[in-house]
């Protein structure tokens, strides 16, 4: 019984954050999902970060 009220409550604590997500996106408090990721280095160079998601997708594409 108790594993099941765990899991409501993380499920209800899931569900409110993406409800407030939606909300903040909405009012123009955050806005990740329509800009995508900001560069990481000011001089327009490639950070070492910046390269770490194409890095892995080009590992995932070697391996098929």
């Amino acid at each position: 019984m108790e594993i099941l009220v765990a899991l409501g409550f993380a499920a209800a604590v899931v569900l409110l954050a993406d409800r407030l997500l939606l909300a903040l996106e909405r009012r123009g408090h955050v806005n990740w999902r329509r800009t995508g990721r900001r560069p990481v280095a000011g001089d327009g160079e490639l950070s070492e970060f910046s390269e770490l998601p194409r890095g892995l997708d080009r590992l995932l594409e070697d391996s098929r």
